[in-house]
């Protein structure tokens, strides 16, 4: 759900902030707007592979997937230039995520001034079925008081 009123970057701000990030690229990362918010897409790909005998992917590239997931919608609702810095991150682990295509949004549940709390999942073929979930507290960019 979005925020009633937050300002959005546009779709290609937010897909050329995400080109810039070279481990995005590797993990072929793309992110759109679908209803308001920011849906992202982990497209498959062989190299994304933890475990080749299940097969399943990679538990740190869901981890790493959910925390992109979460910061880029911190910066699409704020439209800060500066990426915010995690501070701690939880990622629970729900089941195995199989070779295919994987899709994320995230919720910011507090947005202070310095601080955001923020809640991502992260699923495949079933919205109601995730794969993975992530609740990460983030450092923003001091607001100047001039």
């Amino acid at each position: 759900m979005p925020v009633p009123g937050a300002a959005f970057m546009s779709t290609e701000k937010l897909q050329a902030l995400i080109d810039n990030i070279p481990y995005a690229n590797f993990l072929g990362f793309k992110a759109e707007y679908q209803e308001g918010s920011v849906v992202t897409r982990l497209a498959y790909s062989d190299h994304l592979i933890g475990n080749p005998f299940i097969p399943a992917l990679h538990g740190g590239v869901i981890g790493a997937f959910l925390e992109m997931t979460a910061v880029i919608q911190l910066m699409a609702e704020s439209e800060e230039s500066e990426i915010p810095k995690t501070v701690d991150i939880t990622i629970d682990y729900l089941r195995s995520a199989r070779p295919v295509d994987t899709f994320a949004r995230a919720i910011i549940t507090k947005h202070g001034r310095r601080v955001a709390n923020v809640r991502a999942e992260a699923w495949q073929d079933q919205v109601d079925k995730p794969v993975a979930l992530l609740h990460g507290h983030f450092l923003l960019r001091p607001q100047d008081k001039s």
